[in-house]
């Protein structure tokens, strides 16, 4: 799968802006601030009906204008024509060869995507949030039933948690039994399907991470990944009992799903804790190189990859390592976004590979540079 055109209008930085693509590998290259990361967010935007930095759509609407227009033509197996029309707080609309999806759900997984930008080290330094929503965003591409499992999830967890607040506010009295027995009998189904998805995608995650983190390291490290779930020793309904008291002192829901996490080691100790720079960097590059290998495998489509600013957060040989892993191994097509077009050149230039890099300033596109 490529994109091949993509047109902004009103898209942050960008009045009206159109880039012809390279099917293979894109390098945008301007100083900080141009714009370069706000084209990787576009096509990110196209892909998942969301920013990839968490930012909301009244957010992206370049400053004075009322909407936002992106246009993508993607080759599948077919030419297809993609339009996002947004309008912040009013109207989302994917409309695919003119026909609009019916929810964005249905749109999500259609064109796989995954974004690799620094900020990613906060996978291993955050707390479990983070690394629950690596989870979503590989299982949500993978599997609709999965998403629409999640949202409801976490409906009902917002309703629970509200009740909770509620009935602390207005006194012990005031704790409904049957309304706390209806929120967690909603739970359950949706809950189980989660954590079963979860489970089997870290069975299938994990051996190709180890093989990816060691040709990125150069094999000089043991690492290791493994998937925490209250729901490995107990059911979710043995849980919500047993922390019926807890729940009600604490005013929200302490047990479930929202409460699993990953746990990374490095030599058999945390590597939020004793890994250093260059080895925490090349974990979370292998684990998500892994999770796009996984996309590709199970959809048999290649996805998107976005690489933002990569280059000056790693040293000199794993920048090496890791793009001629990208070259040999099937990746797609690439986005690369740097400060400094001698470096990308320099690096692009080992391989032999044909790739197109544009400059960017003050949210535009100046042409072919190379």
């Amino acid at each position: 799968m490529q994109l091949l055109k993509l047109k902004l209008t009103n898209f942050k930085n960008y009045a009206a802006e159109q880039v012809e693509l390279s099917p293979k590998l894109n390098c945008f290259t301007g100083l900080n601030g141009m714009g370069k990361t706000n084209l990787l967010d576009a096509i990110y935007y196209l892909c998942m009906s969301k920013s990839c930095l968490s930012v909301r759509d009244n957010h992206i609407v370049m400053q004075g204008a009322s909407f936002f227009r992106l246009e993508g033509i993607f080759q599948t197996d077919m030419t297809e024509k993609l339009v996002a029309k947004v309008i912040p707080s009013n109207q989302k609309v994917f409309e695919r060869n003119g026909v609009a999806a019916k929810t964005l759900a249905e749109h999500i997984g259609r064109y796989p995507i995954i974004v690799i930008t620094p900020d990613d080290t906060q996978l291993a330094t955050e707390g479990s949030e983070m690394r629950r929503r690596f989870l979503d965003n590989t299982l949500s591409q993978l599997d609709n039933n999965y998403l629409k499992a999640l949202l409801f999830y976490n409906k009902i967890l917002r309703q629970r948690n509200a009740a909770l607040k509620s009935f602390g506010k207005s006194g012990q009295g005031s704790y409904n039994e049957a309304l706390m027995q209806s929120y967690n009998k909603q739970m359950l189904a949706p809950a189980h399907l989660i954590f079963d998805k979860r489970k089997a995608l870290i069975e299938k995650l994990n051996p190709v991470f180890l093989d990816l983190y060691t040709a990125i390291s150069g094999g000089q490290e043991t690492v290791s990944l493994a998937f925490r779930s209250q729901l490995l020793e107990h059911s979710l309904e043995d849980l919500l009992e047993q922390a019926k008291e807890k729940d009600r002192i604490l005013q929200r829901s302490t047990c479930g799903i929202h409460k699993d996490d990953l746990i990374f080691k490095t030599e058999n100790q945390p590597v939020k804790r004793f890994a250093s720079q260059g080895q925490l960097k090349s974990f979370i590059l292998a684990m998500k190189l892994a999770q796009y290998e996984l996309l590709r495998l199970e959809k048999n489509k290649v996805p998107i990859l976005l690489l933002d600013d990569i280059f000056d957060k790693l040293d000199e040989r794993r920048v090496a390592a890791l793009i001629e892993l990208l070259l040999k191994r099937e990746f797609g097509q690439i986005f690369i976004t740097d400060t400094h077009s001698k470096r990308v050149a320099g690096i692009l230039d080992r391989f032999d590979e044909d790739y197109k890099e544009f400059e960017i300033q003050d949210g535009r596109v100046s042409g072919l540079v190379n």
